[in-house]
Formats: C-alpha cells, sequence, structure tokens
C-alpha cells in the first residue's frame, strides 16, 4: 500500500499551557473548522456528564473541568494532515506533557491573555526545551477583563527566556475585541460576530483603522498606531534567516513579500531563533484558523527536525534513524491506556513500515511482539488501519510487554531509541479495596494503571504489608482511584497522604565488616572495607570498586553492590530511602570455602547499617514551588500564611488585577492549604504547585518525623 499523504504534509503537534488557559476550547474549535466535528462542546456544558469534548471524554474530565489525560486525534487543514495531541495543563499530569513532547514535532503553546506566563506554562516550555521542540505561541483569551497582549509577549521574554515575535496584534480588547491585525500580509481581519461561523473582513491598515472599527480605549489605539514599528521589528527579525532578502532590502529597498516572510519565519522558528506569537478568543470563534495556518506554514514536518538518536544500554548516544519509509521499521512506545479495546499502547513511528501481522523486537526488553490490530484514535474512537509508516501517531492493541519508553524495531536491525526521562513522585498513600473480597481485582487494576502511567509509583511496605501507591500530588492519586472504579469497576480507599522523605549522609566515614558464621559444616566468612562519602543534592548514589590484588574476588564485588543498594531503600533515621552518597569498596577478604555471593550481600547490607550511623545522617523533605494568585487586599495575610508554614517568599508578580506570591515551601506543610487559603481570601485566590528540590528537614521537625514513623510501626506491628 503507497503513502497516502507525503512526510512534508504531516505536523505532529501537541497544544500545551498551563491548566485553564484554554487548549482543550481551543482543540473543539480546530476539529470544528477543520470539518472532523459539526458541533462545538465547550468544557463549561460537560459538568452534568451527558456530554464532554471530542478530548476530554474521561469522567473524570468532565467533572473537573480539566485534562487529565492526552488525547490524539487528527484532522486536516490546506491539504496537510495534523495529529494533535490534546495535553493537561495541571502540574500533576506533567507526565502526560512530558512523554506527548518527546514524540511530538512542534507545539502550539497557549497563554492566558489575562494571566499570562503562568507557573505551568514555564514548566512546559522548559520540557520543550529539553526535547528540542520548535513552537509557536497563541494568546487567547484576548476578549477577557484584564486581557493584555504585550504584557504577555513581555512576560513570555522575561519569565522564559524566549524571543517572542508578534505576526499579528490584536484589534481592540475584551468586550471590543474585533480581530487582528496581520503584521505579514499587512492586512486586518475583522469579525463582525462571535457565532462558530462567522466570517471575517480583511481590511486595508490605514492610520484611521481605530476611528473605523470604534476602537476607544487608549492603549488599544496606541497598540495600532504602532503597527508600523511592529511591522519593522517583524520585517527585521525574518530577514535575519535570508541574506538575498536582507541585502535586497538594505541596498534596494525591496519590501519582502509575504511568501518570503513566511519562508523565513518557518526557518526562524524551526531553527529556535524566535517564536512567533499571534492571538485571538477561541471561546469566541476569533484567531482559530489563522492558528491552523500557521501550524501548517511555520511548525515543522517530520522530515524537517533532527533524525532520532539511538542509543546504548547506557543511553549514550551512539547513531540516529533518519525519517524514512526506505529505513528498518522503529518506533517508541510513549504511552499506554487501559480502554474497552483493551490495552492500547501508542506509538510514534519514526523509520520504515509497520504492517497488520507482523512480528518485531522489542529490543528494550529484549522480547518479540506480534503485531494484531492497528487503530488510529481519533480521541476516545479507534479507527482500524492496516499498516504505518514513518510519521504517523497510531496505538497497537493489546501488547504483552511493551511499556512507556520501550522501542520497538525491526528483528533484523535491532536498535534502541532515545528514552523519556520521568519525575519522581513526591507524596505517598496507602491504598487497598474498599470491599476485602475484592482485594486480588483491586491489585490487578492497579499495576494496570502503574503499568499506564510512569509516574505512580507501586511498593509494598516490608514491615507492615501495607500497599503504597505514590504519585505527584494529591490529585494525582485521587484520580488515579477514581478511574479505577470508572474503568475497571473497584473501588479502592486512601489512607493520608504522606511525604516522600530522603535520608542522605553528612560525614565521610570508613567502615570495617566481617561476616562470621560457623554451624558445623561449611560457615559462612566476608569482609568488606567501604568507605561511605555525601554527593552533591539529586546525585543518586553511586557504588566504585577499588579493590586491588583480589582481596574480593571479581565475582563476589556485583553482591556487594546489590547488598549495598538494597540496603539503602531502608535508612537508619527512619527507614526512608537513602540517597546522593557513594560508596567504595576499598579492601576485604575472603575464605576459599565459606565465602559466596551471598555472604558479600549479608556483609555489605550490615557494613551500610552501621557505617551510615556513624557518617552524621539527616532527613531530607520534597521542597515545592508554590505560586498563589490573591488579590492585593489579602496580600498580607497570604504572606504571612507562607511564612508560618516555613515557606520562603522568592518574588511577587502581576497577574492581571491580582498578585502572584511565588515561594518555595516543604510539601509536607502544604496539606490542606486549599481549605486555608480560600477560609482567609474569601475564595478569591488559588495556587499551583510543582517539585522543586530536596534540602535538609530542621532538627526539631526531624525528631518530630522519626518519632511519628517508629510510633506508627510499633502500632502496626502489636
Amino acid at each position: 500500500m503507497a503513502r497516502t499523504t507525503p512526510l512534508s504534509d504531516i505536523r505532529n503537534i501537541g497544544i500545551i499551557a498551563h491548566v485553564d488557559a484554554g487548549k482543550t476550547t481551543t482543540t473543539e474549535r480546530i476539529l470544528y473548522y477543520t470539518g472532523r466535528k459539526h458541533t462545538i462542546i465547550d468544557i463549561h456544558d460537560t459538568k452534568d456528564l451527558k456530554t464532554s469534548t471530542t478530548t476530554d471524554y474521561l469522567e473524570q474530565e468532565q467533572k473537573r473541568g480539566i485534562t487529565i489525560q492526552s488525547a490524539a486525534v487528527s484532522a486536516f487543514w490546506r491539504d496537510k494532515k495534523i495529529n494533535l495531541i490534546d495535553t493537561p495543563g495541571h502540574v500533576d499530569f506533567t507526565i502526560e506533557v512530558n512523554r506527548s513532547l518527546r514524540v511530538l514535532d512542534g507545539a502550539v503553546v497557549v497563554f492566558d491573555g489575562v494571566a499570562g506566563v503562568e507557573p505551568q506554562s514555564e514548566t512546559n516550555w522548559r520540557l520543550a526545551d529539553n526535547y528540542d521542540v520548535p513552537r509557536i505561541c497563541y494568546v487567547n483569551k484576548m476578549d477577557r477583563s484584564g486581557a493584555n497582549f504585550l504584557r504577555c509577549v513581555d512576560m513570555i521574554k522575561k519569565r522564559l527566556g524566549a524571543r517572542p515575535l508578534p505576526v499579528q496584534l490584536p484589534i481592540g480588547s475584551e468586550d471590543n475585541f474585533k480581530g487582528m491585525v496581520d503584521l505579514v500580509e499587512m492586512k486586518a481581519l475583522v469579525w463582525d460576530s462571535d457565532d462558530k461561523d462567522a466570517q471575517w473582513q480583511v481590511l486595508e491598515v490605514t492610520a484611521d483603522l481605530a476611528d473605523k472599527l470604534h476602537i476607544s480605549v487608549p492603549s488599544d489605539r496606541q497598540l495600532l498606531a504602532d503597527v508600523d514599528k511592529f511591522r519593522t521589528e517583524l520585517v527585521d527579525t525574518c530577514l535575519e534567516q535570508d541574506d538575498e532578502a536582507m541585502e535586497a532590502y538594505l541596498t534596494h529597498g525591496t519590501v519582502p513579500s509575504g511568501d518570503t516572510l513566511r519562508a523565513c519565519l518557518r526557518k526562524g522558528t524551526l531553527n529556535s531563533a524566535f517564536t512567533p506569537v499571534l492571538c485571538g478568543s477561541s471561546y469566541k470563534n476569533k484567531g482559530v484558523q489563522q492558528v491552523l495556518d500557521a501550524v501548517v506554514d511555520y511548525l515543522p514536518a517530520p522530515t524537517d527536525v533532527a533524525s532520532i538518536k539511538t542509543v546504548d544500554a547506557d543511553g549514550h548516544p551512539i547513531g540516529e534513524r533518519k525519517t524514512s519509509d526506505d529505513e528498518p521499521f522503529s518506533a517508541l512506545a510513549f504511552k499506554v491506556i487501559n480502554d474497552i479495546y483493551g490495552a492500547l499502547t501508542f506509538i510514534r513511528v519514526y523509520s520504515g513500515v509497520l504492517t497488520k501481522g507482523a512480528s518485531v523486537m522489542n529490543s528494550t526488553r529484549g522480547k518479540r511482539e506480534k503485531i494484531g490490530r492497528m487503530v488510529e484514535m481519533f480521541a476516545k474512537e479507534a479507527n482500524p488501519v492496516e499498516e504505518a509508516r514513518a510519521g504517523d501517531i497510531i496505538a497497537l492493541v493489546s501488547l504483552a510487554d511493551t511499556e512507556t519508553g520501550d522501542t520497538l524495531c525491526d528483528a533484523a536491525h535491532e536498535v534502541v531509541l532515545e528514552r523519556m526521562r520521568f519525575p519522581e513522585p513526591v507524596i505517598s498513600v496507602s491504598v487497598k479495596a474498599k470491599v476485602k473480597a475484592e482485594q486480588e481485582k483491586f491489585g490487578s487494576a492497579l499495576g494496570k494503571m502503574v503499568r499506564a502511567d510512569p509516574s505512580l509509583h507501586l511498593e509494598t511496605d516490608r514491615e507492615t504489608g501495607q500497599t503504597i501507591l505514590r504519585g505527584m500530588g494529591e490529585l494525582h492519586l485521587e484520580v488515579t482511584l477514581d478511574r479505577m472504579r470508572t474503568e475497571f469497576g473497584v473501588e479502592g480507599v486512601m489512607g493520608e497522604p504522606q511525604v516522600a522523605y530522603r535520608e542522605t549522609i553528612t560525614k565521610k566515614i570508613t567502615e570495617q565488616y566481617i561476616h562470621k558464621k560457623q554451624t558445623g559444616g561449611s560457615g559462612q566468612f566476608a569482609e568488606v572495607w567501604i568507605v561511605f562519602e555525601p554527593l552533591e543534592r539529586s546525585t543518586g548514589f553511586q557504588f566504585v570498586d577499588e579493590t586491588v590484588g583480589g582481596s574480593v574476588p571479581r565475582e563476589f564485588v556485583p553482591s556487594v553492590e546489590k547488598g549495598l543498594k538494597v540496603q539503602k531503600e531502608d535508612g537508619v533515621l527512619a527507614h526512608y530511602p537513602t540517597v546522593d552518597f557513594k560508596a567504595t569498596l576499598i579492601d576485604g577478604s575472603f575464605h576459599d570455602v565459606d565465602s559466596n555471593a551471598m555472604t558479600f550481600e549479608i556483609a555489605a547490607k550490615a557494613a551500610f547499617r552501621e557505617g551510615i550511623r556513624k557518617a552524621a545522617p539527616i532527613l531530607l523533605e520534597p521542597v515545592m514551588k508554590v505560586e498563589t494568585v490573591t488579590p492585593g487586599d489579602y496580600l498580607g495575610d497570604v504572606i504571612g500564611d507562607i511564612n508560618r508554614r516555613r515557606g520562603s517568599v522568592q518574588d511577587q508578580l502581576e497577574r492581571g488585577t491580582n498578585i502572584a506570591v511565588v515561594a518555595i515551601v516543604p510539601l509536607s506543610e502544604m496539606f490542606g492549604y486549599i481549605g486555608q487559603l480560600r477560609g482567609m481570601t474569601s475564595g478569591r485566590a488559588s495556587y499551583t504547585m510543582e517539585f522543586s528540590h530536596y534540602e535538609p528537614v530542621p532538627r526539631n521537625v526531624a525528631d518530630e518525623v522519626i518519632a511519628e514513623v517508629a510510633k506508627a510501626k510499633a502500632a502496626l506491628t502489636a
């Protein structure tokens, strides 16, 4: 079967933003204007669960009015195929943005015209930077009270360190938002109504445009008066990408054509020299078609971005795989979901062709997978396909062993593609089935949820036997349990949230331990000398073997490392994992008969337990970056409350008519914060938080935590 859409005509893009900037509303309009649906559903119409937007189809998404899992849809615009992923904006679901950006070629970053750059906008922008994803900006909600296009552009520059380049200017704002000036063609696009089928008029940009359109607000009139200044900036910046056009412009005064400017804008966007900025109001149906034009004109096709890197077992790049049908097949599994069709594994095909019935290799796990049903997803609808080619994003039904981040490839040409990086969970709860008889069903459902979401971790408390679920925040864990109810028909109950403390050491020490046991017959013997020393924060654990002369036989060294790795998960202060330290095996001794792998593992564990106690261990706690947006009247109360929570205020920023207080606060002090915040601000303030770093716990607080853990363990074992 021949390729139906040329690679150069495909756009794999994501829509990313802070929660409530209008991503899903924009996606609904895109699907309407591209003819993929014939009605528009708005977010506020879905709370009764009787209807849903195309991409927010989960019950939990409809109830809360937010996106929880990314959803893929595809549409055609100007004969180009757009594969689009609508991603969540809530910090607890950053994993969805992370894995989507990993496989996308470009992104539309949506900003709220009033709030501008918000915390999750920054997080998502950094993720896009990590994956070198070209992007365009869309300043949405220009019809809202307090919307300010230039302030938003300034925030993109200052808070994101980007180089924003306006390609449109808004005409009017708030209730009088009429449309925008297209700075490329120098035309005014004006809408007469907010109707979804309203057509825009194309007017000349003249000096009396503000009077003609009854624009009365001084700042809006000034923006239109400065059109020539913004046009000059656009032309000058664009021509940096085209030496010939620049020379003609400077030497002969030749004004570049619209096509020349668009070619320069595309080139500059692809190499991240600047980021085009558009504006509009998706809810009022103004500017969405222009965003689609920008996606086609400025964002990359799969052939425009760098080839995907191939890596060795340690994750170091060793080559690349070109995006072409003629290359051997390779694809990256970036998401697994549980669906009515079974487990759906979403893949991005980077090279070659995949056909139904093929046998491929999961090179990450060294296992073969048989390809059964292949489907192209349109949100929750699955449309069967017979083959997938380079650049396609599809889902495979019921793969046995493939998980998020795995590589699928041609068995004759094995490669491992660059993996994704996932954040560590910062909060944990104990979970169990609501009905004891359903414990097995609950465990199976929980396993499937964890397999689908790499930011969830599941473990069993060795002493109490409790099942511990760890995730990115309270909402994340709540939604996971709620989805188990709706997707697997099993209810669970959650214990009180627990903070994911860590332990580390502050002093370098050398520990000798001899394990000796004689019980008749062959005994047990192993001696180890290990140097324990602290490392920088977030370094993790390092093991080094510096033994010489065979004092510890080569075959037993891995057992020493294994013993340390197992034992470090059970810290000496309060049984939390020990991190950021280096263990160096410097000497030891063995017995020809009584020594084996097990004896050296036991010796290493004991050396850890005894040595770490002498290395001045301390407790570390997760510290969150918190941004509280409040009316100025309550600023003093909000800051006072943050200080009481052991917080430290870092900055105060303007957010429309409100003030955003940026602070770092220990996670343990943030439980129940929303209730108190609403109480002290009459429900007018809101906050977001994301993990920042780990730092030492003050001694008095650490003593309390250690005592509480000891008390809880004693109660459970009594």
